[in-house]
């Protein structure tokens, strides 16, 4: 009993001087960008009853782009070159409810439909009379594919760029392989040193450590070694802020509200481009050249030298395609 007793004691020591070890190594300032309810600097419209962080660019009588980022939970800072657009459209920006710099909001506020809805709300707050044009990257496209079928007559056409899946079968695929990239030792260490840096993050919300905690890790997980999100040169893409709880609620998201999005695509007979990542082989064009048959006029462009965030790899080679893609007749 004294022997195990003192190896009992070792153990405890050898993890408490660990524990002190990590959080004296994890010292720092780790700061959170404040919401559009906390920042009035910040360009901002209520929608749909929440305060979204929303930006817009080009003139006014223009046709609308609305750009829709990933996620659940991520913000539009990767795609921010698609201003170039605004030259010829008016391009729309915008962090979806509880994600990015925008107002965060209940779980219950975070179900599939409110996230249509509040597509819905932006396009009659910047084109109510005019059908608009949805380029969606990621979850992005995916929620652009559902509201294809949901209002078809306010989409003139849509640029999908590596929507993840569109029914339930896909998204069991995608959990099966994304834990290759969320397990092992490289993982594990990222997991416990955030853990540390987001018990040292001191607002400017309630949600700010949560957010920051979830915002690393999926950086972790974009980053790993083997991830076809990148080309091999690691994970660059930039995020202001990710938002912890829409991605918790997505996650959580019934079969039902899946099979929708494919179904969404199914209906819609206006025009699409679907564009993936060459160094992209999981949600790249493998699996985009399947979906281009689940839409009526689709087609498939792959941009070279570029992962899973196409348009920050690849930006002059993305544009290329998509200006491209929006001059032609309907």
């Amino acid at each position: 009993m004294r022997r195990f007793a003192r190896g009992g004691s070792g153990a405890l020591a050898v993890v408490l001087v660990a524990t002190l070890a990590m959080w004296i190594g994890t010292r720092g300032n780790y700061g959170v960008p404040a919401l559009v309810t906390h920042d009035p600097a910040l360009p901002a419209a209520l929608i749909a009853g929440h305060r979204l962080h929303l930006r817009v660019d080009g003139p006014p009588e223009a046709e609308a782009v609305i750009v829709l980022h990933g996620g659940p939970g991520g913000d539009f800072a990767s795609l921010e070159a698609l201003a170039a657009l605004a030259n010829t459209w008016r391009v729309v920006f915008y962090d979806q409810r509880g994600a990015g710099l925008s107002e965060r909001v209940e779980a219950e506020d975070l179900i599939f439909d409110g996230h249509l809805d509040e597509l819905a709300a932006v396009i009659d707050h910047v084109s109510p009379d005019r059908p608009v044009v949805l380029i969606g990257h990621s979850w992005g496209a995916m929620l652009a594919a559902a509201y294809l079928g949901r209002d078809p007559a306010r989409v003139d056409r849509a640029v999908l760029i590596e929507p993840g899946y569109l029914d339930a079968a896909e998204r069991d695929d995608w959990r099966q392989e994304s834990r290759r990239f969320m397990s092992g030792p490289r993982y594990a260490v990222a997991a416990v040193t955030n853990g540390f840096r987001a018990a040292r993050v001191d607002g400017p919300d309630d949600q700010a450590r949560d957010d920051f905690l979830i915002g690393r890790m999926v950086h972790a997980f974009a980053d790993h070694p083997d991830n076809p999100y990148h080309c091999g040169t690691g994970y660059g893409a930039p995020m202001r802020r990710f938002g912890a709880m829409a991605s918790a609620a997505w996650e959580a998201a019934p079969a039902a509200d899946i099979d929708r999005i494919g179904r969404g695509a199914g209906s819609f007979d206006g025009p699409v481009l679907l564009l993936a990542g060459a160094c992209d082989d999981w949600l790249g064009a493998p699996l985009q050249e399947r979906h281009l048959a689940r839409f009526a006029r689709a087609e498939l462009a792959v941009i070279p030298d570029a992962g899973h965030d196409v348009v920050w790899d690849n930006p002059d080679a993305a544009l290329a395609e998509i200006r491209s893609f929006l001059a032609r007749p309907r």
